[in-house]
């Protein structure tokens, strides 16, 4: 990012592993989640999204912020869940909303990605 242009928000991608598959299948588990991640991130949620794909299988699930969005998309077969954090404004927390899902969650093994945006303040 230029000086003319500092980045004003955090996009992280993160793949998390080592899953114990019936959270993993928990709409109401991945809702709590999101809800949790995003009063970590100290974020304003505007809604929220679900969608379960069945007993013993997957759920996405998004919450809508003001100030950009938080997904999980859960595969409990594989124990497995890749998460989408963007975040922008100057109180944002990206990070302590992973964090919040991998504890959370239970997950064993996390790969994080960081991006800076250029999201309004």
């Amino acid at each position: 990012m230029s000086a003319q242009h500092p980045a004003r928000g955090l996009h992280l991608i993160a793949d998390l592993a080592d899953g114990a598959p019936g959270v993993l299948a928990d709409p109401a588990r991945v809702e709590a989640v999101l809800r949790a991640a995003a009063t970590a991130a100290r974020v304003q949620v505007v809604g929220h999204n679900l969608h379960h794909f069945g007993p013993q299988q997957g759920v996405t699930g998004v919450a809508l912020l003001a100030e950009s969005h938080i997904s999980i998309h859960t595969w409990p077969e594989e124990g497995v869940a890749a998460v989408d954090i963007f975040v922008c404004g100057l109180h944002a927390d990206a990070w302590a909303a992973l964090a919040v899902i991998e504890r959370d969650l239970g997950m064993g093994r996390t790969m994080a990605q960081a991006i800076p945006r250029l999201g309004a303040r």
